[in-house]
């Protein structure tokens, strides 16, 4: 099975992760940190809101099963994207809605979509979901690796 990486920040990255390891066709989802300038971030340095990066999910999956379309639909469906910086209670540039492409064929789809979104009239505010290439993905720390799970929680909102 040959496999492809899709990375999103959408919020908290628990809730988030939980999700996109539920959609058919995902073989694997991680929290991290992508989209700063600083080397292997810390979950204090994201959070102090200084080093640029965003809370985000990257997600593993076999096209063969789903589709980057589909993983796209997860993410618009599960949170808000037009509150810059913010999901819910949680506030700060780490939080921000983004996409992170792997490719240009994910980037033209990506744009794709968000244009779709913007045109069909669901949303009262613009989108301000960022579309940027994927930059290093820093892994968040353990104990935040399916962090709902290991707290005995079924699921958190991402909404």
């Amino acid at each position: 099975m040959t496999t492809q990486k899709a990375t999103f920040g959408a919020g908290c990255f628990w809730g988030v992760e939980a999700t996109f390891r539920e959609v058919p066709g995902v073989v694997a989802a991680a929290v991290g940190y992508a989209g700063g300038t600083l080397e292997n971030p810390t979950y204090k340095d994201v959070c102090s809101g200084r080093t640029g990066h965003a809370e985000v999910v990257e997600v593993e999956y076999d096209p063969a099963r789903a589709g980057y379309d589909d993983l796209l639909t997860v993410f618009w469906e599960n949170h808000d994207p037009t509150t810059p910086n913010r999901q819910g209670w949680d506030v700060g540039t780490q939080y921000r809605s983004a996409i992170f492409f792997h490719s240009p064929e994910q980037e033209a789809i990506a744009r794709a979509s968000k244009a779709e979104r913007e045109r069909s009239g669901k949303y009262r505010k613009p989108i301000v979901t960022e579309i940027t290439p994927a930059s290093a993905f820093y892994r968040a720390e353990e104990y935040h690796q399916q962090y709902l799970e290991k707290q005995g929680l079924a699921h958190c909102s991402v909404r």
